[in-house]
């Protein structure tokens, strides 16, 4: 007899919301905190909102993690829902207190809870749950789900290029990509996520936002292995015009398997800034 096992990740993964509903996987909410307000990212501040008000409010926004009492809740709907296990993937715990307080809220509850982190945050933490989810769907029990997302972690590739260090700087948020400071604030940069270490390091500058961009896919295709089946998404932080002419071209030169265009949460956004354009994914 099949267990039944829910699947829960944090609102930093961008899968769009099409995908969370076909494959029914739950999502806890980070904060962002908005001077006096405390706004859960994805329910009470949309992406579009986030980042109009970014560029125009003159306080600039911080996040906090779930706490280990919203992590109770979820396993408890889950359980509540008919759930005998829980898997739930989590941003970098390099990068946020999530995972800990997911680990933590794991101890306080009378259902199993696997606590996995995924090295990394947005579509590569989504790719990740995607996999996952998709193995359960074909019968694969928790290790199974585990394993689906391990192997997508291992070939995955995830680029940013930032129109701007201005947000990353101001949030402290800098960590390896810090050879960037100074002189440097007024090119474009690109950070990338090292699925190690769960740290964002430092990638190549480019002189323009053309030229970037242009970087950005060579880069990304030199590091993935073409041959192979691909599930790409292209992430853009209110650049919806430019990420859709990256998705179009990646879609004619290169065939993916599957190709998702999403918005990058506000939790994310926070660090990255306006107008930042990524692309995420693995082989299989």
């Amino acid at each position: 007899m099949k267990k039944n096992i829910a699947l829960i990740t944090d609102s930093t993964c961008d899968i769009p919301q099409n995908l969370l509903d076909q494959y029914k996987i739950e999502v806890v909410p980070l904060t962002i905190v908005w001077g006096e307000e405390q706004l859960r990212d994805g329910v009470d501040l949309e992406a579009e909102d986030f980042y109009q008000r970014l560029i125009s409010d003159s306080v600039i926004p911080t996040t906090s993690q779930p706490t280990p009492q919203e992590m109770v809740q979820a396993y408890e709907n889950a359980k509540k829902n008919g759930a005998e296990e829980v898997v739930i993937f989590t941003i970098s715990s390099a990068m946020s207190g999530t995972h800990e307080s997911a680990k933590k809220a794991a101890e306080l509850v009378d259902i199993p809870v696997h606590v996995v982190d995924s090295k990394a945050n947005s579509m590569s933490l989504g790719w990740q749950v995607l996999a996952a989810a998709r193995a359960r769907e074909k019968g694969g029990d928790v290790q199974a789900m585990i394993s689906a997302a391990d192997e997508a972690r291992e070939s995955m590739v995830y680029i940013i290029s930032l129109d701007t260090l201005e947000y990353l700087h101001k949030g402290g948020r800098i960590g390896g990509a810090s050879h960037f400071i100074g002189n440097l604030l007024n090119l474009k940069p690109q950070i990338l996520v090292n699925h190690q270490s769960g740290e964002v390091e430092g990638g190549r500058r480019s002189r323009t936002r053309k030229k970037a961009l242009v970087d950005l896919i060579d880069d990304f295709f030199t590091q993935v292995d073409t041959n192979k089946p691909m599930r790409i998404a292209v992430l853009h932080n209110a650049a919806l015009e430019e990420a859709g002419q990256i998705k179009e071209q990646i879609k004619s030169e290169y065939h993916p398997e599957e190709i998702i265009l999403s918005m990058v949460s506000p939790v994310l956004g926070v660090h990255t800034g306006p107008r930042a354009i990524a692309i995420c994914g693995y082989t299989e």
